[in-house]
């Protein structure tokens, strides 16, 4: 199953990830990435293979920021390809999306989001949520609210975390179903997201987990839990 590290806080959030996702490589996995909040925007690195092919990657082109996400991927959708490895992001990169699950009705809902004037860079359902996302963002939403709508839209089980360069002092996380945990690490002044307690245990040993169809909101600070 795939593996799940975000990290919102005073330090390197890509030296955090890359080393929660190597703790997470026991789920296996065909590809990886990381999304970092930089200067104002979002860099995405990814690869195919192992996570050393992305480490080398970050070494090649480092990403220096405070909040991030990482993602470890097993191809469902589409075959293990850079342009397939999550995250994803819309067409301005202000915005990024990983997921463990499926998403049941993509078919129906990319269609929807490709007659709106959307286009998508993956074969992969994933990529239907962050487009549904940047459409209620677009209608004036904020990121909380444009995510809750869009997580109305989606079927099937899914644990899924969000990053907008819109709002970059917040991750927004939820769990729908039984596609895998969501644990949020508490910390002093930071906190963290994982799809398994191993990836940050080093951090903080207290961690909450998320029940199904539950939401959270976590900035530096402090983590918010919706229903």
């Amino acid at each position: 199953m795939c593996g799940i590290v975000g990290y919102i806080g005073p330090r390197n959030a890509a030296e955090i990830i890359l080393d929660g996702l190597r703790r997470l490589e026991y789920r296996g996995y065909d590809s990886a990435g990381i999304a970092v909040i930089e200067n104002g925007g979002i860099e995405v690195r990814r690869d195919v293979g192992k996570l050393s092919n992305l480490a080398h990657r970050l070494a090649e082109a480092p990403v220096m920021g405070q909040v991030g996400v990482g993602h470890t991927r097993w191809a469902t959708h589409g075959k293990p390809s850079e342009r397939n490895a999550h995250p994803h992001f819309d067409a301005e990169r202000k915005l990024v999306v990983v997921q463990n699950g499926i998403v049941e009705n993509y078919r129906r809902l990319r269609q929807e989001l490709l007659a709106q004037g959307h286009r998508f860079a993956s074969e992969t359902d994933t990529e239907v949520i962050v487009h549904l996302v940047e459409a209620y963002l677009d209608e004036g939403h904020d990121l909380e609210g444009a995510v809750r709508l869009a997580l109305g839209r989606i079927e099937g089980a899914h644990a899924i975390v969000v990053l907008s360069s819109r709002e970059p002092d917040r991750l927004i996380v939820a769990r729908l179903g039984n596609a895998g945990g969501v644990t949020v690490g508490l910390g002093e002044g930071e906190n963290f997201v994982a799809s398994d307690i191993p990836a940050i245990l080093d951090h903080t040993q207290r961690v909450i987990h998320l029940d199904s169809r539950e939401m959270a909101v976590i900035t530096y600070d402090a983590v918010h839990f919706l229903d």
